[in-house]
């Protein structure tokens, strides 16, 4: 993860880019293990001031994931963008999403937690095939599925279950 540290305090002020190619490899520092394999370009700018820095950090790329309806893998596109100001305190201080506060004295910042939680939040909560939903994808389990899904009993007009006929004798008119 130490690529993922930058080095400020040797920076002049503006605007400074970094690039980072992530792979199964981040994810497993992390002990996460939800994606099969992924293949994501992130871009960080650093916006340096004299009293605060300003970090815009976005990632492109995809995941391939499991559907959650078939278990069939298939990428899933993302990107997403954080912006995130950081400020010099008295002490370390993350509580706040958007604002990272660090000591008078640091030098350096790691943004590769800031880096995880955007991507992991990036992947849809509910994965599902794209060819489940336009009715492409062909698999034994939508097969399977589709013989099991229960049939439909037309009924012709007054034609009626006499298991429910006792009920309408109850039914008056007021």
């Amino acid at each position: 993860m130490k690529k993922f540290t930058i080095p400020f305090s040797g920076l002049k002020q503006g605007n400074h880019s970094f690039a980072y190619t992530i792979g199964n490899e981040f994810f497993e520092a992390f002990d996460y293990n939800e994606f099969n394999t992924t293949s994501i370009e992130v871009k960080a700018l650093l916006k340096k001031m004299s009293t605060m820095m300003e970090l815009q950090i976005t990632a492109k790329g995809s995941v391939n994931v499991d559907c959650d309806l078939t278990n069939e893998p298939y990428d899933q596109p993302i990107t997403s963008e954080l912006d995130l100001v950081v400020k010099f305190g008295e002490e370390y201080n993350d509580e706040d999403d958007e604002i990272l506060i660090i000591p008078h004295g640091e030098h350096q910042i790691n943004i590769a937690q800031y880096v995880f939680e955007m991507l992991v939040l990036a992947v849809p909560q509910k994965r599902v095939h794209p060819g489940v939903v336009d009715g492409t994808l062909k698999s034994e389990l939508l097969d399977r599925l589709e013989e099991l899904q229960p049939k439909e009993h037309k009924r012709e007009e007054g034609n009626t279950d006499p298991r429910w006929d006792g009920l309408k004798n109850f039914l008056t008119d007021k």
